[in-house]
C-alpha cells in the first residue's frame, strides 16, 4: 500500500518557518507565485522578508493556501524533466475582502514594500492614462473613503490610497510601491492613477505621499499557465504531498527593476534579478517581442485551429507571422543586436516547450488593455518611418475577427464596448477598431486597407475550416 499523502504545511515539516511580514502583495495568482515570490524565496536574506499576499478579487486562492500556511509547490517544467520546489516566502494569505488586515499591514512600520500583480486592466486608466473616474467602482471607492477613511474599498487604486491614509495616521514611515505588471512605465502609470485618486479623496495626502512613498518600475517575464488537476496529481504522485494549488512554470525567468527602496528590499539581485538605472529598453523588448507575439498567436492561432502556444508555434504559417512581427518590432529596440537575436532564439525555445501548456484563450483576455502597449507603438513608429507594417496590421486584423466571434471567446474588461465596435460590416469594424486604438491611425488608408485584407483572410480561413 502506498503511504498516505501528507498535507503541505509548515507543521508537516515542509518549507521554512514563516518569515516576518515586510512585503504586502496584491494579486495572489500564479504569475506572482512563480515570479516575485520565487525570487524572494531564493534571496539569501529570505528569512527576513515574509510576504502577506491578498487575492485580487475572489477569495478562492486564499482559501486554498491558508490551510497550507501559504506554502505551494512550484513545478518547473523543462522539455526533458520536471522539478518540484516548495516555496516558503508567502507568510500569510488573505482574501481581498479582509480590509482590516490590509490596513493593519500598512500601519506596521516593519512593512517596507508593497507589490502588485493586478494585470493591465487593474490600473483602471482612462485613454489618457489618468484614473477613469467615470467607472462606478471608482466612484464608489471615492465616496466611501470621503465618508470614512477606513471604509472597505474594492479597486486597486482605492485600496492603495486607503493604505496611504492608514500609514499616515499611524506615522509608520516610508515604504516603496513596486508594480509588476506588463504595462510600459508601470511605476509612473500607477503613480498617476493614485495621484488622481488622492485628489478625489483627500488632496492633503499629496505632500505626505511625495515624502513617504517611493515607486519602482519593473519588467517581468516568466510563462506561467493556469493550474489544472493534472498538476495537483503530478505533485501528489511525485512528492507525496497534497497541494491544492501548485504552480506550473517554465525554467526561464527574468526580472528587471528600477527604483529606490527607502526601507530596503530582499536581495533579489543575488537571486537573479537585474537592478538597472533604466528599465525601458528591457521593457520594450519583452512587451513587443514576447507579449506582442503572444497576442498574435492568441488571436490568430485559434482561428487556425490551435489551442496552445506550443501548438501554434509549430505551425509554419504562424511561425512565419511571428518572425515577420519580430522583424518590424526589432527595428525600434535600442538593445544590442546580438542580445535581441539571442532573445528571439530563446523565445522560440520557450514557445516550443511541450511541457508548458499555455492556452491561447488565456492569453487572449483583455486585448483592449494589451494591444495599445504591445502593438500600437510599432504601428505608429513604422508608419512614421514611411513603412507599412504588415505584421502589426495582421495582429489587429486577427483581433477584429476575434471580437467578431472567431477563435477564442472574448474575455475583456471592456467587452461590451469593444464588441459593439465590430457589430457592423467588416470594413466598418476595422475602421472603428483602429479609431479605438488610435484616432490618427483610423485616417491612414494604407494601414486600414492592410488590416482589412488580413481580417478578410482570417474570415476566409475560418469559413474554409468549417
Amino acid at each position: 500500500m502506498p503511504p498516505e499523502p501528507s498535507q503541505l504545511n509548515r507543521a508537516s515539516g515542509a518549507g521554512r518557518p514563516a518569515a516576518p511580514v515586510r512585503i504586502v502583495h496584491v494579486g495572489l495568482g500564479n504569475f506572482f507565485r512563480a515570479h516575485q515570490a520565487w525570487y524572494t524565496d531564493r534571496a539569501p536574506d529570505a528569512d527576513e522578508w515574509g510576504i502577506a499576499a491578498f487575492t485580487g478579487r475572489s477569495a478562492t486562492m486564499a482559501q486554498a493556501l491558508d490551510p497550507q500556511d501559504g506554502l505551494y509547490t512550484l513545478i518547473t517544467r523543462a522539455a526533458e524533466v520536471d522539478s518540484f520546489d516548495v516555496i516558503s516566502s508567502v507568510s500569510a494569505v488573505h482574501a481581498a475582502s479582509d480590509h482590516a488586515a490590509w490596513l493593519a499591514y500598512w500601519r506596521d512600520p516593519a512593512v517596507a514594500l508593497v507589490t502588485l500583480t493586478i494585470t493591465e486592466a487593474g490600473y483602471l486608466r482612462a485613454a489618457d492614462g489618468s484614473l477613469d473616474v467615470t467607472r462606478d467602482d471608482v466612484q464608489a471607492d471615492i465616496a466611501a473613503l470621503r465618508a470614512d477613511l477606513c471604509a472597505p474599498v474594492f479597486t486597486a487604486p482605492g485600496k492603495i490610497v486607503s493604505g496611504y491614509l492608514a500609514r499616515r495616521e499611524a506615522r509608520a514611515g516610508q515604504l516603496a510601491v513596486l508594480p509588476c505588471d506588463n504595462l510600459p512605465d508601470n511605476g509612473p502609470a500607477l503613480r498617476a492613477v493614485l495621484a488622481d485618486m488622492i485628489d478625489a479623496v483627500d488632496p492633503s495626502l499629496t505632500d505626505w505621499a511625495e515624502q513617504n512613498i517611493a515607486f519602482g518600475t519593473t519588467m517581468v517575464d516568466r510563462i506561467t499557465p493556469a493550474t489544472t488537476d493534472e498538476h495537483r496529481a503530478l505533485v501528489l504522485a511525485t512528492t507525496g504531498r497534497a497541494d491544492a494549488s501548485p504552480v506550473p512554470t517554465e525554467p526561464f525567468s527574468e526580472w528587471v527593476i528600477q527604483g529606490d527602496f527607502p526601507r530596503g528590499r530582499p536581495a533579489w539581485d543575488a537571486a537573479g534579478a537585474r537592478i538597472v538605472a533604466d528599465v525601458v529598453p528591457f521593457e520594450q523588448r519583452k512587451l513587443w517581442l514576447l507579449n506582442g507575439s503572444h497576442s498574435l498567436l492568441a488571436y490568430a492561432g485559434p482561428i487556425l485551429g490551435h489551442e496552445t502556444v506550443a501548438d501554434a508555434i509549430a505551425d509554419p504559417v504562424l511561425r512565419s507571422w511571428v518572425e515577420e512581427w519580430w522583424d518590424e518590432a526589432c527595428r525600434h529596440l535600442t538593445l544590442p543586436e546580438s542580445e535581441i537575436a539571442d532573445y528571439r532564439l530563446a523565445l522560440i525555445d520557450r514557445y516550443e516547450n511541450p511541457a508548458i501548456r499555455h492556452v491561447l484563450a488565456q492569453i487572449a483576455a483583455d486585448g483592449s488593455q494589451k494591444l495599445p502597449v504591445r502593438i500600437v507603438p510599432i504601428l505608429r513608429a513604422e508608419r512614421a518611418a514611411g513603412r507599412l507594417p504588415l505584421g502589426a496590421a495582421r495582429v489587429i486584423g486577427a483581433w477584429v475577427c476575434h471580437l467578431r466571434g472567431l477563435g477564442a471567446p472574448v474575455k475583456d474588461a471592456r467587452a461590451a464596448e469593444i464588441t459593439a465596435l465590430v457589430a457592423g460590416s467588416l470594413d466598418d469594424a476595422v475602421a472603428a477598431t483602429l479609431a479605438f486604438l488610435d484616432a490618427d491611425l483610423a485616417g491612414d488608408e494604407l494601414l486600414s486597407d492592410a488590416v482589412l485584407a488580413h481580417a478578410r483572410d482570417f474570415d476566409a480561413r475560418a469559413t474554409a475550416s468549417v
